[in-house]
């Protein structure tokens, strides 16, 4: 059995592990390169693999238009588009958080068309923006604030729109899944937490799309450069207590039912972190169930046109019921 490890022992493997990690890691990339090099001079031929989408190829998309772009907050960046279903009725709502390794260069409009294909199976879409590092105001606890008080401004459209607040999701990819399991985590911060809500909106469940889970094994494996400690204003030895309430990790068990979806080829997600963090929510007893999809990197999974899609709507609608 794992033992369960406290913030300041995490911190201190990890101080330790930092060096050895780096100079272990630079062996095995150099040692992956040159295997790959001759493996494709000797074997590969056009067709031979399936290449994974990038980033160029998501953002070449355009965007799909929302019925409505609504304020939550002042700022310009506090905003979230709203779409409907085309049909009468009270809907259930996902709340769609995009991912961009929390970077101000990436907004809400790469994950438009996977909000739309959501509304087309009859649940009303909620995708959030917030402000990111390089934004004013992005990053600790700007970012955290943004994406919570964008949730539970649903209580404001549940008055004009039919929104039934009894069956929300929670849906995030990448930095977004992050976020996504935040706001299903918030509710275990403690009330000296600068991030506490002694009211936050309660959601049915949350579907992490290749999401970070564990803030400060991310921040050793280098997920996304260093925006980590950008987003939180220092390392994790630096502000722990920072880590203890923006890490969904840490807030375990949340008490939410969690889907996780993570592709095999995924090159900015380690699997190796979605994996422990699964084994880190199940033993703290939360329902999570983990789906790895063995062709998929790091952006199909948001691509309604992908073989992933059909994994993803059954999660959503097995979360929504």
């Amino acid at each position: 059995m794992r033992k369960t490890l406290t913030l300041g022992e995490r911190n201190d493997i990890w101080l330790a592990l930092r060096k050895d990690y780096k100079k272990e890691d630079k062996k095995r990339i150099g040692m992956t390169v040159v295997f790959l090099a001759l493996f494709v001079h000797f074997f590969s031929y056009p067709g031979l693999f399936t290449q994974q989408l990038t980033v160029k190829d998501l953002l070449a998309f355009p965007p799909a238009p929302a019925d409505h772009r609504i304020a939550y907050g002042d700022d310009p960046h506090q905003f979230g588009q709203l779409r409907l279903p085309k049909k009468e009725g009270l809907f259930p709502v996902a709340i769609v958080i995009h991912g961009g390794c929390w970077l101000s260069q990436y907004d809400l409009h790469h994950i438009s068309s996977f909000a739309t294909e959501i509304t087309k199976m009859g649940i009303a879409t909620w995708s959030l923006e917030y402000r990111r590092i390089g934004n004013k105001g992005g990053g600790w606890p700007g970012t955290f604030q943004d994406v919570a008080a964008g949730a539970d401004y649903l209580r404001n459209l549940a008055r004009k729109f039919p929104l039934d607040l009894e069956r929300v999701v929670v849906i995030g990819h990448s930095a977004g899944g992050h976020l996504a399991l935040w706001l299903a985590a918030r509710s275990k911060i403690p009330p000296q937490g600068l991030l506490h809500d002694p009211d936050p909106l309660p959601v049915k469940g949350v579907v992490s799309l290749a999401g970070v889970g564990d803030l400060i094994l991310a921040v050793l494996q280098e997920v996304c450069g260093g925006a980590i400690p950008k987003l939180m204003g220092g390392e994790p030895v630096d502000v722990p207590d920072r880590y203890a309430q923006g890490s969904p990790l840490e807030l375990l068990p949340f008490g939410v039912p969690q889907v996780l979806i993570q592709g095999a080829k995924d090159k900015i997600v380690p699997v190796k972190s979605v994996e422990d963090y699964y084994e880190a929510a199940a033993k703290s007893g939360d329902k999570v169930d983990l789906i790895l999809l063995q062709e998929a990197g790091h952006f199909e999974l948001i691509m309604p046109t992908t073989f992933a899609w059909p994994e993803v709507r059954k999660a959503i609608e097995t979360l929504i019921k």
